[in-house]
């Protein structure tokens, strides 16, 4: 019989032993979206070593990173292989990964082989739904979807190179709402019986205080979330998740536009002692440097003045060389709070 959800304790044992964690939403310049990351012809690994090395750089100690299940559908062995690869790059670089299975943001009817380029001027105008609403609403699909959860997770259930896994990205986003639930609820099922030594999370992201999102806590080791809030409505969010009694994982934030910068976000973390991803790490073909106001109905030609997310140009040099500079110093800084906290 599977194991079920982690003790408190389990769960505060498990962040104790990996300490604070410093992190981004990973995907390499040179992808338009999740399957052009993990396809056999667009793997780009050159670029992924390339750019974890100026994430390491920067202090960075994880990187959260998002699957597709057609991408494993089409190829499982390969996939896995490509993995593997990404996982001990990283491990190169001093970084582990939180892995992301599912996901319901933008494109819900994904096709494998060649992705459309960017659309020019849009925010993340590719990103493909992971299965897609059709495969999330369809249940004769669910046979697939349980091994591809149970393949992958099985595969690296007791790999110390993974941190944890993420097993479903904002659920109910593009309209989907509570049609996402039962899938969310069937993926901890069956990354549990697979035993995984990492922590199982799906996060917060919207109304933190409905049923769906209690619930999404509920079945979580360890409870993650989303804020790209001005500061004061993060350290709200942050401060009403405290009663769950479990480490916390912010595993999105940075909105320079309203403030949800990292000189004011990483005291807040440090405070509370959540872990945390921005998003995301080099400016390329998501575009996320642009505005969400950035849309395929009103796109946005020239570039942002300020952007949205993003932390390099594609050549390595930071957008802002302040914020390089404050992560370096900041890695320092949040070490020695987590190990006086821990005293």
């Amino acid at each position: 019989m599977a194991r079920g959800k982690w003790s408190e304790e389990e769960a505060w044992e498990w962040y104790e032993r990996v300490g604070p964690v410093r992190g981004c939403n990973y995907v390499p310049r040179t992808a338009v979206n999740q399957l052009e990351m993990w396809q056999a012809e667009t793997f780009d690994e050159r670029t992924i070593r390339e750019e974890l090395g100026w994430a390491s750089a920067l202090r960075l100690n994880s990187a959260r990173v998002f699957l597709h299940y057609l991408a494993w559908e089409v190829d499982p062995e390969g996939f896995k292989k490509r993995l593997d690869r990404f996982l001990e790059i990283a491990r190169e670089h001093g970084i582990r990964a939180m892995l992301v299975l599912f996901d319901d943001c933008w494109n819900q009817e994904p096709r494998p082989g060649p992705q459309e380029p960017p659309i020019p001027g849009v925010h993340n105008s590719r990103w493909a739904a992971s299965p897609g609403r059709s495969r999330v609403l369809d249940r004769s699909c669910w046979g697939k979807l349980e091994e591809y959860v149970k393949d992958v997770v099985g595969s690296f259930a007791r790999d110390p190179r993974v941190l944890a896994w993420d097993l479903y990205n904002e659920p109910g986003n593009t309209g989907m709402g509570e049609r996402s639930l039962p899938l969310v609820e069937a993926a901890f099922e069956w990354a549990r019986e697979v035993e995984p030594s990492q922590p199982l999370t799906v996060g917060l992201w919207a109304d933190y205080g409905d049923r769906m999102h209690r619930r999404f806590a509920e079945l979580s080791d360890v409870v993650s979330f989303h804020t790209y809030d001005p500061p004061h409505v993060v350290e709200a969010k942050v401060r009403s998740l405290l009663a769950y009694n479990r480490p916390l994982l912010c595993t999105e934030f940075l909105r320079r536009q309203v403030g949800n910068t990292f000189a004011a976000v990483l005291p807040i973390f440090a405070r509370y002692r959540v872990g945390w991803y921005f998003w995301g790490l080099v400016a390329g073909k998501t575009q996320t440097y642009y505005d969400w106001s950035c849309t395929p109905e009103s796109p946005c030609y020239a570039p942002p003045r300020i952007w949205q997310h993003d932390l390099l140009y594609p050549d390595g040099a930071p957008y802002d060389p302040s914020e390089a500079l404050l992560l370096i110093y900041w890695a320092e800084v949040e070490g020695r709070l987590f190990r006086a906290r821990r005293a």
